[in-house]
């Protein structure tokens, strides 16, 4: 009696079990949970200089996949004036405590906790409230002390801190890399979100944050061979950054912001969501991914005029 494996459904023969060695470990990568790489609590900023470019949307919907691959998040949205992680995410109606009453004293840290009903290790805190203005002795300390206090925690320590910047390099942006050991570039492939790019990879390192990798966003491949938007390889080149994830311009993502739902809980997935759950596990792993430069093959021509030639 020949000794069976099931796998996809299908029912694997011992003497065919050497042949589909490739396939059963394909099946179990992609099955697997991904090996986190450093010591948690990993407190990583996204950032990108200029506004608009998809860090919000970046930092969304990587927590979410993160959540998803059973990782304790927080994210925290550090952009003061003008925050949005909370619209992204559906949770606008459940901020009731900011970090500021915490460090004011008026509610404890796991009251401005805003937890997510689809991941429960998924979790919220909004520096401030809409229209409220900042206090002038909250800067990088301030910040610093409450990652240190998530650390401590009673429900444990999180794995991952992810830190929304907000945009420009004013006080706004040194507040938000201060605590962080980690960096995510985001940008797009145009001339000016490069130089802001540039720049803020050099303030970056000057804080002592090494570990940098980037994340170029709305991406149009029909531009590309038109020559009309430089290729993900030119801007490897320009900014000399780890590449984690290229996201394709995606019409979703749109649709998903206004409805506060992260695009990678889409089903079906989109490229876009696919994309982000790459980068995500990239993240994991401390991985990185490299742009290749494909020249198309010349088409061939036929061997009689009227088959093609």
């Amino acid at each position: 009696m020949f000794e069976r494996a099931r796998v996809g459904g299908h029912l694997l023969q011992n003497g065919n079990r050497k042949k589909n060695n490739a396939t059963i470990r394909a099946i179990l990568q992609w099955n697997r949970r991904p090996q986190m790489a450093g010591s948690p609590p990993r407190v990583v900023v996204v950032t990108s200089g200029k506004g608009g470019v998809g860090k919000t949307t970046t930092t969304a919907n990587i927590g979410m996949c993160l959540a998803r691959l059973d990782f304790k998040v927080v994210a925290i949205d550090a952009d003061v004036g003008l925050r949005n992680l909370d619209l992204l995410l559906g949770l606008e109606n459940r901020v009731n405590y900011t970090a500021i009453e915490v460090l004011n004293g008026e509610c404890r840290l796991d009251q401005a906790l805003i937890r997510d009903k689809r991941w429960v290790n998924f979790e919220l805190l909004c520096i401030n409230k809409p229209r409220y203005k900042m206090p002038l002795g909250f800067g990088g300390k301030a910040l610093t002390w409450l990652v240190d206090a998530l650390k401590k925690r009673p429900e444990g320590t999180p794995d991952f801190i992810l830190i929304d910047c907000p945009a420009g390099i004013d006080a706004g942006f040194i507040t938000a890399i201060t605590p962080a050991n980690e960096a995510i570039v985001v940008t797009t492939p145009d001339i000016t979100s490069l130089r802001d790019a540039d720049r803020v990879t050099g303030l970056l390192e000057c804080d002592g944050i090494k570990d940098i990798k980037m994340v170029v966003n709305r991406v149009r491949s029909d531009m590309i061979k038109q020559e009309d938007m430089m290729s993900v390889l030119d801007v490897q080149e320009m900014l000399g950054l780890p590449l984690l994830g290229v996201i394709p311009e995606d019409a979703d993502v749109i649709k998903s912001t206004n409805r506060g739902y992260p695009l990678v809980l889409k089903k079906p997935p989109t490229l876009a969501g696919l994309a982000l759950e790459q980068a995500a596990w990239r993240l994991v792993e401390q991985d990185s991914m490299k742009a290749v430069l494909i020249e198309e093959a010349p088409a061939k021509r036929g061997f009689l005029p009227f088959f093609g030639g």
